[in-house]
């Protein structure tokens, strides 16, 4: 028997950050998948699961440092497939990387990326993702003992294998994203790629020849000390998660930490920034 599902439109400003909050929220509710759209997110819930003080508690919808709206619409029975393909479009980036879901045909580009994103954000759409590819574009990264902190869809992680980065961890905090890691790292066939569930206190006594930390302003300020300590004598150091007008902050605490800036890339107000130790 079909079940009949509530589908819950939310539109979130500003987006990366609110929605990777509220799905977390959400993630605590009986909401089955989550699906990025242009604004936002759609989260599906089964009709017979759902309670009229469901998202009462959440505590992102009343927060003044969102804008966050949403709409409910009944559907039959959800075909994911259907959802991913009708949302999920193919991306190039610089003529060099293409990233598509599985169902996209294959591309010519030198690093053909095949990402089922889920409820994991970091497919390439967003500016910040978008630019932490052009960064590991344009850096020999051959050899180079790499992390991913914060990893998402693993992505990035996936990209520096493709250009011979060995060996690389890929952490996050949540476990969807854990688990999700695994699956596209094996989906493009990476052996390099260990993915860990937690947070900056598995970088304890680490050492690495490249970081990438795409999270946003606030965690990166609390966790740069533990960045540079783990970062290797010439390592680099990319960072994005943030706005333009964030650069001053970020640069303050690496410049006090004895890193140099020497790569800035901009993308409608989102910035991502290179560091040399």
């Amino acid at each position: 028997m079909s079940s009949i599902y509530l589908a819950y439109h939310f539109s979130v400003e500003p987006k990366e950050l609110g929605s990777e909050i509220l799905i977390a929220e959400l993630g605590e509710k009986p909401f089955e998948s989550f699906i990025e759209t242009e604004n936002g997110f759609s989260a599906f819930i089964q009709k017979d699961l759902w309670t009229t003080n469901l998202l009462d508690d959440i505590y992102l919808l009343q927060s003044p440092e969102f804008v966050i709206s949403h709409s409910i619409e009944e559907i039959e029975q959800v075909n994911w497939n259907v959802e991913w393909e009708k949302n999920f479009e193919p991306i190039d980036v610089d003529g060099k990387c293409h990233v598509r879901a599985p169902f996209h045909p294959k591309s010519n580009a030198n690093f053909d990326i095949i990402i089922e994103p889920k409820m994991s954000f970091g497919t390439g759409h967003h500016e910040t993702t978008h630019m932490m590819i052009q960064h590991l574009l344009e850096t020999d990264i051959t050899n180079f003992k790499t992390l991913d902190m914060g990893c998402g869809t693993a992505i990035l992680a996936i990209l520096a294998e493709m250009k011979g980065a060995k060996p690389i961890d890929a952490i996050d905090i949540d476990n969807w994203c854990y688990l999700n890691s695994i699956e596209n790292a094996e989906r493009n066939n990476c052996s390099h790629i260990a993915v860990y569930e937690g947070d900056v206190a598995l970088l304890k006594n680490k050492k690495y020849d490249l970081i990438i930390a795409n999270i946003n302003r606030n965690i990166l300020l609390n966790d740069m000390q533990q960045y540079v300590d783990s970062l290797n004598q010439k390592g680099i150091l990319l960072l994005s998660g943030f706005y333009t007008e964030d650069i001053p902050f970020i640069d303050a605490s690496c410049i006090e930490k004895g890193l140099t800036l020497i790569k800035k890339l901009e993308r409608n107000n989102w910035t991502a920034l290179k560091y040399v130790n």
